[in-house]
């Protein structure tokens, strides 16, 4: 190690480097220099006390020797920050760091920003003991913590705890042994999203449940928190599930509530990396917890195979979280918190959240018509490869590109081609098949979607319908009706088989009569039968079934604790599922 002019220089640091530190860094007649430790590609230059600095893997350790810091304003760092670029290109990529586009432009993301810089500068050793208490420092973090805490007050009461009882497996270690199935309780969260009462979570959290409870947050005007955190707590209440959408794990509850704080949705598409965001929840039953942390990434796809994508965040969330809040600063619903990746079980830094613009979408599927029916444009995407590219010799080497087009679909009626570079939809840029699909699938069925395609050298611009995909579980739940379809002790809705629907399933039906599940009623006591959307009850205990009042009398008949077998039909094959009747 070298030392020259009051700057401590690693071995791993080149003689120009070195040359030019010294020459930006050489002491002004008006001020004192703070020296620092450069090692191994770091530059900081130093003209009072902190300027920039570039960082490459190794920690920079200033070098204390009882100098009073100098306070520097935000424009001083703006203005070192550009000589430091012009001064040293090879470290200009980390001139990023505090520029004002690259940070949530609230408040809060401001002061967090000076707040780390007068903390830094304030845990330089003072000139002398006599020195006066930092008050602007103090008056800065103050404000801080005030703004965080109005914003967890204002979004505290939107979240609420959601407590299930059901059927699960109780140990999935050995996937080549049947699963032990057991009553477990679990707790998670919920996000109210309609005063109404309607409250959004994840469709794994209600899965198997047979009873589904929230417990809502009251908003406390006590001026301790202490006080209010531990005095008295709302009552558990009663929830319906409205509907589930297992392809996007989210599910819609309901309480018999008005009034209630309800969350705004945020415009997912102005997210951006780095973004200050707050996740609330029950991590591992702790109710009514905050963490804070940033966007890692607005759009990462988890699994390649599924065109779904993500929003990633390092604010701690553990097991309890799901179903729970991701909000930014202004208080509005970035994403629904879903799952983490650990090693360990519990936070390791990286969360996942559903994107608010896929949670509003389904939350009005949900309730309208209490399931999702996909979105589709009749088209197969995927994505160009540098081969695929130079075999078609395509003018654009990345992208999407079209594989298929469903004939008679909206997409080929519209002038989609085989071989179309797909360019933009609604104006925005799609670069993914993931975003893609994301775009499309959030739009309505009855929606007109704006395709930008490149054919060989020519842009077009389509106009596409979009229409939904549909299959017999989907015409079933369009069928029933959930006042008259429930059979309580078997836990789903039903519809009969008429003449006109078993037409319509004449090539999936082997028997024209009988009564089809329609759907799941996840918030029933009905006991856990075994049974699937789609399958059709043809008898119970050996009595032939062929209507709902029939179904209902036969199963009223056995009494509790009774062996039930019924007889159904999935998938054009005969079952028979054995159970006792709760």
């Amino acid at each position: 190690m070298r030392t020259i002019e009051g700057v401590t220089y690693g071995s791993g640091v080149s003689a120009a480097a070195i040359a030019r530190v010294a020459e930006f860094a050489r002491p002004r007649a008006s001020t004192k220099r703070q020296p620092y430790l450069v090692d191994d590609a770091e530059a900081v230059l130093t003209h009072g006390a902190v300027a920039d600095r570039c960082v490459s893997n190794r920690q920079m350790q200033p070098i204390r020797n009882g100098l009073n810091p100098r306070r520097i304003s935000a424009q001083t760092i703006s203005n070192r920050q550009k000589t430091a670029a012009e001064s040293f290109p090879e470290f200009s990529h980390f001139n990023a760091r505090l520029d004002r586009n690259s940070v949530v432009s609230t408040p809060i993301a401001v002061w967090v920003l000076a707040a780390l810089l007068l903390l830094f500068a304030g845990s330089l050793p003072a000139q002398t003991s006599a020195a006066k208490p930092d008050e602007p420092r103090a008056d800065l973090l103050k404000r801080l913590s005030g703004s965080l805490n109005d914003l967890t007050s204002r979004v505290s009461p939107s979240v609420v705890q959601v407590l299930v009882t059901g059927l699960r497996a109780l140990d999935q270690k050995d996937s080549d042994e049947a699963a032990l199935i057991g009553r477990q309780r679990s707790l998670a969260s919920g996000v109210i999203v309609d005063p109404d009462g309607y409250i959004i979570t994840n469709a794994h959290v209600v899965k198997g449940a047979q009873r589904v409870r929230v417990i809502l947050t009251s908003a406390s005007h006590e001026e301790s928190q202490v006080r209010a955190t531990l005095g008295e707590h709302l009552p558990p209440m009663e929830a319906k599930v409205v509907g589930v959408a297992p392809a996007y794990d989210l599910a819609l509850l309901k309480i018999d509530a008005k009034g209630l704080p309800a969350m705004v949705f945020a415009d997912y598409w102005k997210l951006q990396k780095g973004q200050l965001v707050l996740a609330f929840g029950n991590p591992e039953g702790l109710e009514n917890s905050v963490t804070l942390g940033i966007v890692s990434a607005v759009a990462r796809q988890a699994d390649p195979s599924h065109p779904f994508v993500f929003i990633q965040t390092d604010a701690p969330i553990n097991p309890g979280n799901s179903g729970g809040a991701l909000v930014n600063t202004d208080g509005e619903l970035v994403g629904i918190n879903t799952f983490i990746l650990s090693e360990s079980g519990g936070s390791q830094g990286l969360g996942f959240a559903i994107p608010s613009s896929v949670v509003s979408f389904v939350y009005g599927q949900l309730r309208k018509k209490g399931h999702v029916h996909h979105s589709i444009i009749g088209v197969t995407l995927q994505e160009i490869s540098p081969d695929l590219a130079a075999g078609l010799n395509l003018q654009k080497r990345r992208g999407v590109i079209v594989a298929d087009v469903t004939p008679g679909g909206p997409s080929e009626k519209a002038g989609m081609k085989i071989q179309d570079v797909l360019l933009s939809l609604d104006g925005s840029p799609v670069g993914s098949v993931a975003l893609a699909e994301m775009v499309i699938s959030t739009r309505p069925g009855d929606a007109i979607v704006r395709a930008e395609v490149l054919r060989g050298s020519e842009k077009l611009t389509l106009e596409i319908p979009v229409t939904q995909e549909r299959d017999d579980v989907d015409r079933m739940a369009d069928l029933m009706d959930p006042t008259k379809s429930l059979v309580s002790k078997l836990g789903i809705f039903g519809v009969e088989i008429n003449d006109k629907l078993a037409e319509e399933m004449e090539d999936s039906l082997r028997v024209p009569s009988g009564v089809v599940v329609a759907a799941i009623a996840a918030n029933t006591l009905g006991a856990d039968t075994g049974l699937q959307a789609g399958d059709v009850i043809h008898a119970v205990n050996a009595k032939h079934i062929e209507t709902l009042e029939a179904l209902r009398a036969a199963l009223e008949a056995i009494p509790p604790r009774g062996s039930v077998v019924l007889q159904i039909e999935r998938e054009s094959k005969y079952e028979y599922l054995a159970f006792e009747l709760d």
